[in-house]
């Protein structure tokens, strides 16, 4: 089976790796067609290291996966051979204590691809459990199946938030998790979402997703004068934390109105100090974002019925053939690239 392998830091190669995956009676097989580039993948790449998660042995990367059921258990009954399918990349175990609470992603015994040691799916075919798998409407792509999985980040964090319809948004950073977590705001009935970052390219782009965007570039315009100006110096109703960065996530509490919330989604590479007093006078309520749960079958609607659209983030894509390509492009991609995926098939 060649795999896109990450035999060690800094060294990928595509070769020969069979993870020896058996089809159980609830499970089905599934011919891999398009996988997404993520963060977390470069990350290993670069790194071979998330926090505690090590890249100790030779490991197959990605996770934002789309193909073709090519195979089915004899107990699957909502699928069948030939079904276009998207698939949720964590598995947990289904009598853990986050399970029964209806918090699977938080269950400390969950199996997600490509997070050592489990293999990812940049590979011919993967065996996963059918009720993970969720069949894409004719209308939806490969390529738009595998954003499905950064699109539940962004559904989640909505989630998190409480939105309501009419609500004022500040997404902070423009990266793919920052795009499609404007997405999700919008669709959520935001009357007007703020993005920022650093890049005028990646602000283009977060224009194009809807006339309810506006975009500051932070290095040369005051955010909170542009906050104060747009709401009335109210402050925004939800602040989405998306960058990552130290100084913006310590900033967060300036920018949310008074019984607000603010909703952590990029993870700091290290611990950041945060002004409680600020959050206690305006009675912030803090959210955080661990991956998401029961988003998938939401998301696939909203493709499906067209209230979203993800092609423009899209914005490179490379044959399996070419992962490495692919990969050495994610580490210093150019300003104007959001989102790249690797070809296994049509």
């Amino acid at each position: 089976m060649r795999s896109l392998v990450l035999e060690r830091k800094d060294e990928l190669r595509i070769r020969d790796l069979d993870p020896k995956e058996v089809l159980g009676p609830t499970d089905v097989r599934i011919a891999i067609k398009t996988v997404g580039v993520c963060g977390s993948d470069v990350h290993y790449y670069t790194h071979g290291a998330i926090g505690p998660f090590v890249v100790r042995e030779p490991m197959i990367l990605g996770h934002e996966a789309a193909g073709i059921i090519e195979e089915v258990g004899s107990a699957v009954e909502n699928l069948k051979v030939g079904d276009r399918v998207c698939m949720e990349p964590g598995i947990p175990d289904p009598q853990s204590r986050a399970s029964r609470l209806g918090l699977y992603n938080l269950d400390p015994a969950v199996r997600f691809w490509a997070t050592p040691p489990v293999h990812g799916v940049l590979r011919p075919s993967v065996v996963h459990p059918a009720a993970f798998t969720f069949k894409l409407p004719d209308n939806v792509s490969y390529a738009a199946g595998a954003m499905v999985e950064p699109l539940a980040v962004g559904f989640q964090a909505v989630s998190k938030a409480k939105l309501t319809p009419g609500a004022s948004a500040l997404v902070t950073g423009a990266g793919p998790i920052g795009m499609v977590t404007a997405i999700a705001a919008l669709s959520a009935g935001c009357a007007k979402v703020i993005v920022t970052d650093v890049v005028d390219e990646k602000l283009a782009m977060a224009r194009k997703l809807g006339p309810a965007i506006m975009t500051v570039n932070v290095r040369s315009q005051d955010l909170k004068s542009v906050i104060a100006r747009e709401t009335d110096g109210w402050g925004v109703d939800v602040v989405f934390e998306c960058s990552g960065a130290a100084e913006v996530i310590a900033d967060t509490l300036h920018h949310g109105c008074p019984g607000g919330a603010i909703v952590f989604v990029g993870m700091p590479l290290k611990p950041v100090p945060l002004d409680i007093v600020i959050a206690q006078t305006k009675e912030l309520r803090i959210e955080h974002v661990f991956r998401y749960a029961h988003v998938y079958p939401r998301i696939v609607a909203l493709l499906g019925s067209n209230q979203i659209n993800v092609d423009a983030l899209i914005t490179d894509t490379y044959a399996f053939e070419d992962s490495i390509e692919a990969f050495d492009y994610a580490v210093r991609p150019k300003p104007s690239s959001v989102k790249i995926q690797i070809e296994l098939g049509k």
